[in-house]
């Protein structure tokens, strides 16, 4: 089953190291970050636990001006790796993310006292058992990423959280919120995140929300690894050709297409910290927005700044100066309205012998046709068809090709399958 495991802590309690020492990777990548010797942005790194079982570890910043960054990191992860510094104990941010960790309802993890070689036995012993009574539901070990102390006895605790872990089902629609985006040579894009819900594959065709511009799916990596198709709580890198990392801003979602809400109104059964203000931020996935919170008739609604894509179920994390509460979204209710007379029929556009295709390229119904005559014989001679191949067949540009060929998935000529297309078959 596929495990996700986030940091949380204070700043400079040795959340990178723990990481660096349990992994062997270095997830602070920004020059920013090594020169200050402070995460500011999400980092990641497979970990390995005892039996086999392999782990994605999200590396969250501590600092009090990155909880955003923080939440993003924590949404979505199955398990807590809560580290808190021998000779400090624990700290305003340390208080903080483990009340972002029980809003979310991630109530599963492991603590890490760290830097444990460089204090007293009995300094120790006392964060030990401030931390065991703190977080009384999970183990905690002392450990030195320095020396390397204690670190199998942490992965072990950390493999035993793990298999009490409710596994997630695969079924559903697909839903990928963005929390990194950028480019790579020879690659492209590539967007990186936890799956929330669903499947993801190469050949998928998914709407990024906000927005609805469609996306197609070049390949998956779990783990630096491709794969054929990774599977919902597994932290996924996807390879989107033809779109910049521009248009995938951390918050955005991928999903199937007409399958989620995208809404800047939410009803939220509301759990707060401390009294809820009229504004506020909304957390959710790895996006944030500005809400005004809206109490009536017992409920509390949300009114957002910029569209969310939630489900009933979902978690929203609300944060003035410090966090404040959260709300478990609620189904939306379906109000009665009064039958409305149907509007006239539109008088049928006149038929110039044009076809307008997806993406709004224009052919003429025979080129159409000689086109659609084209392809079929070719699936019929070699079995399937690539969008390479159909621009070289029809001699035309990609971008039209690409237009043809989703007008004859449309018309159930044809069916992708992966990067090509074949035949449809009767029975389909």
């Amino acid at each position: 089953m596929p495990i996700t495991v986030g940091t949380a802590g204070h700043v400079d309690h040795g959340k990178t190291w723990l990481v660096r020492a349990l992994t062997g990777k270095d997830t602070d990548r920004l020059p920013e970050e090594r020169r200050r010797g402070m995460s500011i942005d999400l980092g990641y790194a497979p970990l390995q636990l005892p039996g086999g079982r392999r782990a994605s570890l999200i590396d969250v910043p501590g600092h009090e001006r990155f909880v955003r960054a923080m939440v993003a990191g924590a949404t979505g992860i199955d398990l807590f790796l809560l580290v808190v510094d021998a000779a400090e104990g624990a700290r305003p941010q340390t208080h903080e993310h483990l009340a972002i960790l029980r809003l979310l309802g991630i109530d599963r993890g492991v603590v890490a006292v760290t830097k444990a070689d460089a204090v007293g036995g009995e300094q120790l012993a006392a964060v030990v058992a401030a931390a065991a009574e703190l977080v009384p539901q999970a183990d905690v070990v002392a450990v030195s990423a320095r020396t390397g102390s204690a670190l199998d006895e942490l992965r072990s605790a950390l493999a035993r959280a793990a298999a009490a872990v409710e596994e997630r089902t695969s079924e559903g629609a697909t839903r990928l919120f963005v929390d990194r985006a950028f480019s790579l040579r020879g690659i492209g894009t590539v967007a990186t995140g936890t799956l929330w819900s669903g499947t993801i594959g190469a050949g998928d065709v998914l709407a990024a929300e906000p927005g609805g511009g469609r996306v197609r799916v070049r390949s998956v990596e779990v783990h630096d690894q491709r794969v054929g198709r990774a599977d919902a709580g597994q932290r996924v890198a996807v390879s989107l050709p033809h779109v910049s990392p521009a248009e995938l801003p951390r918050g955005t979602a991928l999903v199937e297409p007409g399958a989620y809400d995208v809404t800047h109104r939410l009803e939220l059964e509301l759990t707060e910290l401390r009294p809820v203000t009229a504004q506020v931020t909304a957390h959710h996935g790895s996006a944030a927005t500005a809400a005004r919170v809206r109490r009536r008739d017992g409920s509390v609604q949300l009114k957002l700044a910029a569209p969310l894509v939630a489900a009933a179920g979902d978690r929203v994390l609300l944060r003035a100066e410090t966090t404040v509460g959260a709300g478990v979204v609620l189904e939306r209710k379906v109000r009665a309205e009064r039958p409305v007379a149907p509007p006239p029929p539109r008088p049928a556009p006149p038929d110039d012998g044009r076809v307008r295709l997806p993406g709004g390229a224009v052919l003429e119904r025979e080129e159409l046709e000689r086109a659609r005559a084209a392809v079929v014989a070719e699936c019929e001679q070699t079995g399937t068809i690539t969008l390479g191949r159909a621009r070289d067949l029809l001699g035309t540009s990609r971008r039209t090709a690409q237009a043809i060929l989703e007008r004859l998935d449309g018309d159930k000529v044809t069916l992708r399958v992966g990067d090509a297309r074949r035949l449809r078959r009767r029975a389909e």
